[in-house]
C-alpha cells in the first residue's frame, strides 16, 4: 500500500463563528481565533482546584463554545498522565472528542501519528494557518500546537463535516471560572467529623451501652 503522505486541496469553508470579544477576520484560521479567545481569559482558582482533583494539569484544560455542540459531562476526565479529555455531542448525536496532551506537532509527526482514535497507518496532513487538518482511518481532526502541548478535536469523517470541526477548533479557549464549574466536577468535600453517639459510655472500650433497667 502506498503510504506516502499527500496534501489535500484546501476546501472553501464558511467564516468562523465569533466567540471572543472584538472583531475577528474571516480569513483567520482556527489557531488565530483560538489564540485570541485564550488570551481573553486567565486561569482561575476554580479551574485549578477542579482540575487537580481529577489529576489533570490545569494548563491543559480547554473548552469550545460552538453552537450545535453539547458537552457530555460524564465524558470529562484525565488523559494519560495529566492530560484532558472531553466529548461533545452534535445535534444528530455524533461525537466530537476534545483532547489535550503534552508534546508538539510538526509536519513529520503530523503524518506519522494516526488521526483521532484511528489505529490505522499514516495520516494525511494539511496546513490550515497555524493548525493541522488531519485525516486517516475514517477519522479527521484539527490539531492546534500550543506551548508544550497539543489540542485536538477529532470525529468520524462520515459523521461530522470538516467545517464543524474547524468552527469548534476556532472557538477553543481556556475556560473562565463559570466554564470551569460547568465543565469539571466539584472536588470532593473535606472529610467531615464523626457524628457523636449518645449511647457510647465515657469510659471503657467505647462499645454501646445496651443494658436495661431491672424488670426488663
Amino acid at each position: 500500500m502506498n503510504r506516502r503522505a499527500r496534501v489535500l486541496p484546501l476546501l472553501l469553508l464558511p467564516p468562523l463563528l465569533l466567540t471572543a470579544c472584538g472583531t475577528q477576520r474571516a480569513a483567520d484560521g482556527p489557531a488565530a481565533v483560538a489564540a485570541s479567545a485564550e488570551t481573553a481569559s486567565a486561569p482561575s482558582e476554580e479551574l485549578e482546584n477542579r482540575a487537580q482533583a481529577l489529576g489533570i494539569a490545569p494548563e491543559l484544560v480547554y473548552v469550545t463554545r460552538t453552537p450545535g455542540l453539547t458537552l457530555a459531562q460524564q465524558s470529562v476526565g484525565v488523559l494519560g498522565d495529566d492530560g484532558f479529555s472531553a466529548t461533545y455531542l452534535t445535534g444528530s448525536g455524533a461525537l466530537v472528542r476534545l483532547s489535550v496532551e503534552r508534546g508538539s506537532m510538526t509536519e513529520d509527526s503530523c503524518r506519522s501519528l494516526p488521526a483521532g482514535d484511528s489505529t490505522g497507518g499514516r495520516a494525511v496532513c494539511e496546513r490550515d494557518t497555524e493548525a493541522w487538518y488531519r485525516t486517516g482511518g475514517g477519522q479527521h481532526e484539527y490539531a492546534l500546537p500550543k506551548n508544550g502541548h497539543v489540542v485536538r478535536l477529532s470525529a468520524e469523517t462520515a459523521a461530522v463535516p470538516r467545517e464543524v470541526l474547524r468552527e469548534a477548533a476556532g472557538s477553543i479557549h481556556r475556560p473562565d471560572t463559570a466554564e470551569a464549574a460547568a465543565t469539571l466536577p466539584s472536588p470532593r468535600p473535606a472529610a467531615t467529623a464523626p457524628v457523636e453517639r449518645g449511647d457510647l459510655p465515657p469510659e471503657g472500650d467505647g462499645a454501646p451501652d445496651n443494658s436495661v433497667d431491672m424488670g426488663g
